[in-house]
């Protein structure tokens, strides 16, 4: 709370508040936040200490944070990555019927590799903000066996390959992929970006060999020439093909 008010009082046009699906909104908490901002709502789909989270209750708070004034977005975080295409459906049921469509945003981490299926579910109903991670880099401190947030360049490869414009440029978006992972000595948690790259790799790789076959057959034929040539004049010179 301490650092919120120092934002505000710093003249912070824009803040990012974190709560849980279970946790209660205090009205002198609502009362002092009057900034624009973005409410991260975690564990919507279920929770690391109490199970499974009743998608009413999730949409509950996203009514009471959209209402509060000043909320652009809520985004709707399945912490721990247990999230599945058909409990993501579930769950946007009870909250868009709350909380308009625009105004929702989903964070998928993806423990079960469910990621991406619960992100095509949530752009079926409209839903298209996402958030992600170059690399899939990041995790959850407070959830045992939290995997990665899902990783951007997937996200950007599912999306291009629907039809969607992004704006993003993927090829440069897997080399940063690539580069990070290397500073921090760790392989990229991307399935797109790690296949791309592989791909990529392989497609110089023929580039050069088929270069250096091109070089060798070069020098193979200027060797022939020469042989060539040497044959010609020795057979011009030699004695034995004079005549006077």
């Amino acid at each position: 709370m301490k650092g919120l008010e120092g934002a505000i009082n710093a003249g912070a046009k824009e803040v990012a508040l974190f709560t849980a699906s279970k946790t209660s909104i205090e009205k002198s908490f609502r009362s002092k936040i009057k900034s624009k901002r973005v409410n991260y709502l975690s564990c919507v789909l279920s929770c690391p200490y109490e199970g499974n989270v009743n998608p009413e209750k999730v949409a509950l708070m996203a009514k009471e944070l959209y209402d509060a004034g000043g909320c652009y977005e809520i985004s709707l975080g399945d912490t721990i990555g247990v999230g599945t295409a058909g409990s993501m459906t579930t769950m946007l049921e009870h909250v868009l019927k709350a909380v308009p469509a625009e105004a929702v945003a989903v964070h998928c981490h993806d423990t079960y590799g469910q990621a991406l299926a619960s992100i095509l579910k949530a752009l079926e109903y409209g839903i298209r903000v996402v958030d992600s991670s170059v690399a899939g880099l990041g995790g959850c401190p407070y959830a045992p066996g939290a995997k990665d947030n899902v990783a951007t360049e997937d996200v950007v490869y599912m999306l291009h390959g629907m039809g969607f414009k992004t704006g993003v440029n993927l090829d440069a978006l897997i080399e940063t992929g690539q580069w990070i992972s290397e500073q921090i000595n760790r392989p990229t948690s991307s399935r797109a970006g790690a296949a791309l790259m592989v791909a990529r790799q392989r497609k110089l790789d023929l580039a050069a060999a088929g270069k250096a076959s091109l070089t060798r057959g070069t020098i193979n034929e200027t060797d022939a020439m020469i042989r060539g040539i040497e044959r010609f004049s020795h057979e011009k010179v030699h004695p034995n093909n004079m005549s006077f």
